[in-house]
């Protein structure tokens, strides 16, 4: 499809993004998961990556910065790239993640935003980010919400931060509200 779509769109960097975003996306397909359980891109076995496919989704992404493109799939695009970078750049990606957020309005994109600046070495910006989101019921915000709280060695509200996540995650998983324990 994003093939066929850049042959008929030549000159639109956003579907040259798109390429490049799902070709970035698939190449890491085989290491997503180790007998059902998915793995994190950091912990992921870089020799399962389609090496190639890679190289063709950062070929794609280049033509999109070559045609002006700073859309949100050039955005998503580039942030997929650096992500396959090691290390990867967490400044750059906060500032990618930061220019994401402001073009979508996604407080999703802000919250990866403040892992990025965490990853970056600053946990307590992080946390104001964070602290900011109107995400009480999505599970991932209290999860990292906990994680930066036990970094800065704030453990009962990590403690807590981690209850409300796991709540979040069985209720969800069975559709109804669990009884306190």
């Amino acid at each position: 499809l994003g093939r066929a779509l850049t042959a008929l769109m030549p000159d639109e960097p956003e579907v040259h993004a798109l390429l490049a975003l799902m070709l970035l996306n698939d190449a890491r397909s085989d290491a997503r998961f180790v007998n059902g359980v998915a793995v994190p891109l950091s912990e992921q076995d870089r020799a399962l990556w389609d090496r190639s496919e890679m190289e063709k989704g950062a070929e794609a992404l280049q033509r999109a910065l070559a045609l002006g493109g700073r859309g949100p799939y050039v955005l998503q695009a580039a942030i997929a790239d650096l992500h396959a970078e090691d290390p990867p750049d967490w400044q750059q990606l906060a500032a990618l993640y930061g220019e994401l957020a402001h073009l979508t309005g996604s407080s999703v994109v802000e919250l990866n935003q403040a892992v990025a600046i965490a990853e970056a070495g600053n946990v307590d910006a992080a946390l104001g980010l964070v602290e900011g989101l109107e995400l009480d019921r999505y599970h991932y915000l209290h999860a990292t919400r906990a994680e930066l709280l036990r970094r800065l060695d704030r453990r009962d509200e990590a403690r807590a931060a981690y209850k409300r996540a796991l709540e979040l995650v069985q209720r969800h998983h069975d559709g109804r509200p669990r009884a306190r324990q």
